[in-house]
């Protein structure tokens, strides 16, 4: 049996799902574990490897091509389903850091240092056996992951997630080039929805603060220019559409600063797939490329209409 055939075994003896028993996923595991074609599974290891790096093993010992823009693909199709599992961790790091990587689990490692051994059989019914045990902590600690963020000159800290990662990008990259002298208002996380709030701000600007109502996600102020920034972070839903739009203008009918309605994106094939849900005057910024604004139409571009 060759390492693709037996990666494909290793996946179907831990249950994984029939859909990531396919190539793409055994040829993520045999770079995940450095195992190329001269390697046995006795000689597994865990370093930490990124897609990129995942793209290049792949094509350097097994012969098999997969173009860059696949990394989303092997993200989503293997490592996502291989981190549900607790076959996976990564290393905290921003998803849309070049830094971003990923290492088999200590016991993971274990169970496939013993494949085709005479241990193999005894080490898969304990892996196996405490495999929802190992799910609950890995799922654990990645909410538990937090990431410290600087806020109006305090400390606070996000959980773990795409959602959460986004606000961070807008806080400490679309603030400064775009905002540049505003303070944050109001930011939520996924874990505690009002992570940070100014309520006597809001209400001194003429917001209707009620726990009814749903803030954007980010709230900028600019007090030289008497402006606000709402901002949407979207991963996978939320955009500023013509209706969140009119639901922000009832929140804040009696608000005199000029109101600024911007949709974040972390990268640009998520900006696609909401683009024709956008409201016109508004701004779209993708984190992917922090120093650029579109513009949807209106009479100026990035100021209150």
């Amino acid at each position: 049996m060759d390492n693709l055939d037996s990666a494909k075994e290793i996946l179907k003896a831990i249950e994984m799902p029939e859909r990531q028993q396919n190539d793409i996923s055994a040829y993520t595991l045999l770079a995940l574990a450095d195992i190329s074609q001269d390697k046995n599974w006795s000689q597994s290891n865990n370093d930490w490897i990124g897609i990129h790096e995942i793209i290049q093993f792949i094509s350097n010992n097994y012969d098999q091509t997969y173009a860059e823009n696949s990394r989303e693909s092997i993200r989503k199709d293997a490592i996502h389903p291989f981190r549900h599992a607790a076959i996976v961790k990564d290393n905290g790091e921003a998803t849309n850091s070049p830094n971003y990587k990923y290492k088999l689990t200590d016991e993971f490692l274990n169970l496939i240092q013993s494949y085709d051994t005479p241990q193999w059989d005894k080490s898969l019914n304990e892996f196996l056996s405490s495999h929802e045990s190992l799910i609950r902590i890995y799922s654990s600690q990645r909410e538990l992951t937090k990431k410290p963020v600087q806020i109006n000159g305090e400390i606070f800290s996000f959980t773990s997630g795409e959602h959460n990662e986004l606000q961070i990008q807008i806080l400490e990259e679309f603030a400064p080039r775009f905002a540049p002298g505003s303070e944050c208002l109001y930011v939520g996380d996924t874990a505690k929805k009002d992570l940070f709030i100014n309520n006597e701000k809001l209400e001194e600007l003429g917001f209707e603060i009620s726990t009814h109502n749903k803030m954007p996600d980010v709230i900028l102020y600019c007090e030289e220019k008497n402006w606000i920034y709402f901002i949407e972070a979207v991963t996978s839903t939320g955009p500023m559409n013509p209706k969140r739009i009119i639901e922000i203008n009832q929140l804040t009918e009696n608000v005199d600063a000029g109101k600024i309605y911007i949709t974040a994106f972390l990268d640009f094939k998520t900006f696609k797939k909401f683009a024709t849900d956008l409201a016109w005057d508004s701004e779209v910024w993708i984190a992917d490329n922090p120093d650029h604004l579109i513009h949807f139409n209106g009479d100026r571009f990035l100021g209150p209409r």
